[in-house]
Order: C-alpha cells, then structure tokens, then sequence
C-alpha cells in the first residue's frame, strides 16, 4: 500500500515538475565576405569576420582584431578558443576580421623595402589597401571602433612581420601587434654577398630609425622548435635570436620591457597552427583583457 502511494506520488511530480533543458551559450557567429575589391592588389580579398556572442542584439560598438593568412581559422581553431574564452569572460568582446592572403611571399614584408630577393614587393601596396581601403570598408559594415586605442593587428610568420611593420609605422591606427613566430630574418642583404645581423635585418634597422610611439604595445611569441637554422652558430636558433634583437631594438628605443612588450617563447614550440592555436588564448586575453 505504501509503494504505492509513493509511486503515485512521483507520477504526479513527474507531471507537474518542468523538464530540466541545457541551457546552450551563446557562440561566436562567423560571416564570409567576399566583397572587397581592393585597387591597388587588384584582386578581391576575401574575408571572414568572426562576430562575438550578442553582437545581433546589442547595438554597441566593439574594438576590432585584424588578423593576416585569414584563410587558416579552421586549423587555428579559433572559433572553438573564442567561445571557450567568452565562456569563461576571460576576454572583452571584439570583431575579429581574417583577412585572406593573395599573393602572399609579395603582399607580405615591410611596406619601406623589399627584401634582397625582392620578396615582398607588394607589401607597400598591401598597407595601402589596409589602410585606405580594409580599415573604411569594415568601418562602414561592421559596428567596430575607429579608435586606435581599441585597434589590433596579429600574424604569423611572414603575416606576422606584416602585422608588426604596419601597427610600427601607423600608431594613428592601431595601438597593439600580434606576432606569432614572426619573419624577423627579412634582411636586404644575402649571407654570400656579406650580410651582417647588425645592418641588415630590415625590421631591425625601420626599428632602429623609426620613432618612438608611447601608445603603442607589442606581443611576440617564438618555439624553440620553430626552425633549426643558427646563422651565427651560437646555439640559439634565427627565430628566437631575431626576435629578441627585434625586443632589443624596442626597449633601445623607449619601450619598456615589461609594460609595452610580451615575449613568450614555447618550449617545444612548432611553426604551425597547432603551436599558434594553443597560445592563441595568452595573445588575446594580452589584447582585449575581460572585465
């Protein structure tokens, strides 16, 4: 008689009590847009623009993250770190705008000078289009800041030193640069024809001669596994020895080392994705810090 009650009992709350749903976050929202054309790189430069949670609705302005090699989100992960970031609220929201790379051994460089193979002979023309044409277009069709101070550019390798020459040389733009495994070996001179570290790496010699921008801050990061090569038989491979000079050069110049500049250099660390994607958390809670 008792069990029965009993089951009676649960039968009547199992009617009344509501159904216990998951409660699903919001996610990040990524929209393809493929309509830039660009003048001076003649060619469209497709986009993809990462929108964060609330965007739809909130009607506020955000600060913006422009990212070179755009067409390598996927093997970046970088939905998945946005969303597993928002959840936490360890970053503030931001438009995150991936640029594809076109012709990418020209557009990217340093905007000054080709290097001594005549690589990046675009690259001048490749900060044109970011400055005259990306920056307006995404204005105009994206609720996103016009405010230096909220503006962020990052790249890797080759993207990277693309990233940095353009954020160095437009402080009226941007405030901070990301650079993963940065191309700081970009030098105007080859090792046969007498190239010397100390005249000519092209980034460390615009640093060197460049001026000096208070607002400006900078993120590097590096793996010791990112190449082999040793120019100067030192023990130190190119990739971490060139970015430290490049830090070097900075702190030289004015900036401080601890409050203006990340270093972070990965034990083990590959020239990939997968190394970029894993620290890619570090560079954006560095870039938009939460709340």
């Amino acid at each position: 008689m008792v069990n029965n009650i009993l089951l009676l009992i649960f039968l009547f709350m199992t009617d009344i009590l509501p159904a216990v749903v998951p409660v699903e976050l919001p996610s990040v929202q990524i929209q393809r847009d493929d309509s830039l054309q660009s003048v001076p790189l003649n060619r469209v430069v497709h986009l993809d623009i990462i929108l964060p949670p609330g965007y739809a609705t909130s009607g506020a302005i955000y600060p913006i993250l422009y990212m070179n090699d755009g067409q390598d989100l996927t093997r970046l992960r970088m939905t998945a770190v946005l969303d597993s970031l928002y959840r936490q609220q360890a970053i503030h929201p931001f438009v995150l705008v991936a640029i594809h790379a076109g012709d990418r051994i020209q557009e990217y460089g340093t905007g000054a000078q080709a290097d001594y193979m005549n690589r990046g002979s675009k690259a001048g023309l490749y900060t044109d289009f970011v400055l005259t044409e990306l920056m307006p277009y995404v204005r105009k069709h994206y609720r996103v800041s016009t405010d230096p101070a909220q503006s962020v550019f990052a790249g890797f390798s080759l993207g990277g030193l693309s990233a940095f020459d353009i954020v160095f040389h437009h402080p009226d733009r941007f405030t901070k640069a990301g650079v993963f495994s940065g191309s700081f070996w970009w030098r105007s001179k080859s090792t046969e024809a007498g190239y010397r570290d100390e005249t000519d790496r092209i980034m460390h010699d615009l640093v060197r001669k460049g001026p000096y921008s208070p607002t400006l801050k900078f993120w590097f990061e590096t793996g010791t596994n990112d190449e082999t090569s040793d120019r100067n038989n030192n023990g130190i491979i190119d990739a971490i020895e060139d970015t430290t000079d490049l830090i070097d050069a900075l702190v030289k110049k004015g900036y401080h080392r601890e409050q203006a500049i990340r270093y972070v250099e990965i034990e083990g660390g590959e020239h990939n994705q997968k190394t970029w994607s894993k620290i890619m958390p570090d560079f954006l809670i560095w870039a938009f810090p939460g709340q």
